[in-house]
């Protein structure tokens, strides 16, 4: 489906530090493709996005965490590796597939990820 492809999505991600970022995705791209071709430092994605690292953390905010599918088991085992600490919305961006029901979708970057 081509045209789902081309469907841009915007995303808001913001830094430990207050820094805001406004990033464009494309409907069927994982958030941390989107969030590390636009430059974002603060997503390390080590593992390129095969669910191996947990260097791609992040904290959906609650108005989204419901619009969200259930992370998997390999997620949530991941999820217990994060360098910062777990919270309640912290998801793997990898495993975040941008679509247009997630077009301005904000999420807080955690303080590190190593």
């Amino acid at each position: 489906m081509f045209w789902k492809s081309s469907m841009r999505i915007t995303v808001f991600l913001k830094a430990a530090d207050g820094r805001q970022y406004r990033v464009e995705g494309k409907a069927g791209q994982s958030l941390m493709q989107a969030a590390t071709a636009a430059g974002v430092d603060e997503i390390a994605a080590d593992c390129g996005g095969c669910l191996t690292c947990a260097t791609c953390h992040v904290i959906v905010d609650e108005a989204w965490t419901m619009r969200l599918p259930a992370a998997g088991h390999d997620e949530l085992a991941m999820l217990e590796m994060t360098a910062a600490e777990r919270q309640a919305g912290s998801r793997l961006s990898c495993q975040i597939m941008l679509g247009t029901e997630l077009d301005g979708l904000s999420v807080t970057l955690p303080v590190r990820q190593y």
